[in-house]
């Protein structure tokens, strides 16, 4: 068996020092009066953040949260792979591994980990307890950077496949959100037998094309479904699906950059009843996330996952029989016709609040979601 060891995370203290300095040289760009976030991040709001980030924020006490969940790196297939693995004392809890996407990172999950492997304590029932695995994708955060090409979705679900077996664990739950809802649907067609269920958040599938799909469906439907021509939202995938290296040169050494790109998303993708990222999720946890990018250096590594995966876009796959249920968010893209084409769909839900980011935003309604799809294939 492939070594498993230990990890901690120890950013040295001359990486914090240089991230302050280069926040405080930082070079603004100008903007035009009065057109909002039209055009991108406000030069205003950005400054904002970025001095929050300098001042206020303390990378050292969300450094030492995230240590308190055991961490470890493996090696699977070449490459270095970093995870959470958080065992319930529960004798019955279910093995779940649980995928972020991008711009997240293992962050996100730092408010579910605990209701999710110890139940009782957070008022729910011991029956629906889980190990917790949580690893970050090749090329992000403490996996990256990746070494070689050929890192896409169906790779990383394959390297789940075997951590999950190299981890002891014979039969088991997936969970995931943006690329995490691609990689684990496709890590119950890698392991069938093992999987018991894959339960996403956000969308589940991609339309055809077919103008019989759109037949009947409802104005929220289609509105969803509209997402996928907003070429004005999807511009940062067309750059990291093709110059994804070019894209780097800023954000690996400008942290402004790096917060400017990641900031945009959550503002985009949050819940739409809010109006900054900081109104729909702790803004500590947002520059978290952003600072586990920024000092590991993986905004290269992370953008070629775009580049790796494109010629896959919306291209069919074989119908899973495995059992999948989605959680659609305010903002989603989720249809059930959709999902249902391609994955045999047990268990569907809708919510009006929460976002993207489920799993930061709402996170009471995340965990009760995911526990009651288990229930069915417990």
């Amino acid at each position: 068996m492939a070594e498993i060891n230990p990890f901690r995370i120890d950013v040295p203290q001359a990486d914090l020092d240089d991230l302050h300095d280069r926040l405080a040289r930082t070079r603004w760009p100008d903007e035009l009066p009065g057109v909002g976030w039209s055009y991108g991040v406000p030069t205003s709001y950005a400054r904002r953040l970025a001095e929050h980030w300098r001042t206020r924020y303390d990378w050292r006490a969300h450094e030492a949260a995230l240590n308190a969940f055991p961490q470890f790196t493996t090696e699977i297939d070449g490459q270095n792979i970093h995870f959470l693995h958080v065992r319930s004392a529960e004798p019955g809890a279910l093995p779940l591994i649980v995928t972020h996407g991008w711009p997240g990172s293992v962050a996100e999950f730092t408010k579910v980990v605990g209701p999710l492997t110890d139940p009782v304590a957070y008022g729910g029932s011991a029956a629906d307890a889980f190990d917790v695995v949580v690893p970050s994708i090749p090329g992000f955060g403490f996996s990256g950077p990746t070494t070689e090409p050929g890192w896409d979705l169906d790779r990383v679900a394959r390297a789940w496949a075997e951590l999950m077996s190299r981890l002891g664990y014979e039969r088991y739950g997936a969970q995931g959100g943006d690329s995490g809802a691609v990689i684990s649907p496709a890590l119950g067609r890698v392991a069938p037998d093992r999987v018991a269920g894959v339960h996403v958040n956000g969308g589940l599938g991609f339309p055809s094309g077919d103008p019989a799909e759109f037949a009947g469906l409802t104005p929220a439907e289609l509105a969803r479904l509209g997402q996928y021509q907003d070429q004005d939202r999807a511009g940062y995938a067309m750059i990291q699906s093709t110059r994804p290296q070019t894209l780097a040169y800023g954000l690996h050494d400008s942290p402004a950059a790096q917060l400017a790109w990641i900031a945009e998303k959550f503002r985009e993708w949050t819940d739409p009843a809010r109006e900054l990222p900081e109104d729909a999720v702790d803004l500590d946890q947002l520059l978290t996330d952003v600072s586990i990018y920024w000092f590991t250096g993986t905004a290269a590594s992370s953008s070629r996952l775009y580049k790796e995966t494109q010629r896959a876009w919306g291209a069919p796959v074989e119908y899973s029989g495995v059992p999948h249920g989605v959680a659609v968010f305010p903002g989603d893209p989720g249809v059930r016709r959709i999902a249902e084409r391609e994955h045999k769909v047990v268990h569907w839900s809708e919510y009006d609040r929460g976002g993207h980011f489920a799993a930061m935003e709402a996170p009471d309604l995340f965990v009760e979601d995911v526990r009651a799809f288990f229930r069915l294939v417990r």
